[in-house]
């Protein structure tokens, strides 16, 4: 059946893979290919704070082997984030309306970002490193204050991309909210981003629920079961500081044998981003999931190319 279960970390240079995991005197320039060596697949963060320019995706594509692919995530305007006018390219600026610093998020902005952004990645489509794109949604984005049906017309105008949506509000996911949420994923054929999550009842936390609204891809994010750090963490390796044990990886491979009898594909990705957890998690679910699920296991992507001699040669290589 081919490559169809997919498995990455969100982010290839945050600071604690660069602290422990990539070898000490590796180049920045040469992080990208060293992680391509270990995974297939990878989340691209840097785009929710800045859109990317198509020259450098065009590079990043160069570094990486045929079969590789990025998830991208949205830029931080379009999943209702605040944000300040400086993140947009110049001659968006201009028609931007400001109120406390903070751009106001209208119709015709949303819209021609959204364009934008989608242009300056082409080049993922163009090399077929393209997977999916990632609408991230902020906490504050929530049923009391919001509807789904605002981001409508941001998802017709993507409709020819898969797109997965990551809600960030418990209480779009609970109660009889739920079955609105389905029907409105359903409806728009975007796929729910499950999630393994701390086991607490925050309105921060979505429960870790399997719910498959678009049998061509589910998408699985693993933030951790560090509750204390996900409420009240200021930074991204707080919130996510856990490393996954063995059974807890058992129960991830269950969920994921599982999602994948409801859906073409399937990609988990690592978000446990502190010190080198997600790619030493990665590593090892890769290693428990084959042991698991053979049959299942050989629909993943390839093996890891090899690392060259050169680089071999000329760093520490150390295994994840």
């Amino acid at each position: 059946m081919g490559q169809r279960i997919f498995i990455g970390t969100a982010s290839w240079t945050d600071p604690g893979f660069i602290a422990d995991w990539y070898p000490p005197n590796l180049p920045a320039g040469r992080r990208l290919h060293w992680y391509a060596d270990h995974f297939g697949m990878v989340e691209l963060n840097s785009s929710f704070y800045a859109i990317p320019a198509a020259r450098q995706i065009e590079r990043w594509c160069r570094d990486v082997p045929a079969g590789f692919i990025f998830n991208v995530k949205l830029h931080r305007l379009l999943s209702r984030h605040s944000t300040t006018v400086q993140t947009l390219p110049p001659e968006l600026r201009k028609n931007a309306e400001i109120k406390q610093g903070k751009i106001v998020l209208t119709p015709e902005l949303e819209q021609a970002v959204a364009k934008r952004f989608v242009e300056e990645i082409e080049p993922f489509r163009a090399t077929g490193h393209f997977g999916v794109l990632l609408l991230q949604l902020s906490p504050s984005f929530s049923p009391r204050a919001n509807s789904l049906e605002e981001l409508e017309p941001l998802l017709e105008f993507l409709q020819k991309y898969p797109v997965a949506v990551e809600l960030r509000n418990r209480h779009w996911a609970v109660e009889a909210q739920l079955a609105e949420t389905e029907a409105f994923f359903r409806k728009h054929k975007a796929t729910f981003v499950c999630v393994d999550a701390p086991r607490e009842s925050h309105f921060m936390i979505l429960p870790s629920i399997d719910l498959v609204t678009n049998p061509k891809v589910v998408y699985l994010r693993l933030h951790g079961r560090n509750a204390k750090g996900y409420i009240s963490g200021k930074t991204v390796a707080e919130r996510f500081n856990h490393s996954y044990s063995d059974e807890e990886l058992g129960e991830i491979a269950q969920r994921t044998a599982n999602l994948a009898k409801q859906a073409e594909q399937v990609h988990i990705v690592f978000n446990n981003n502190a010190h080198d957890y997600a790619p030493k998690n990665a590593a090892r679910f890769r290693d428990l999931f084959a042991e698991k699920y053979p049959l299942l296991a050989k629909e993943t992507q390839a093996a890891p190319r090899q690392i060259d001699r050169d680089a071999q040669e000329t760093f520490s290589f150390v295994k994840p």
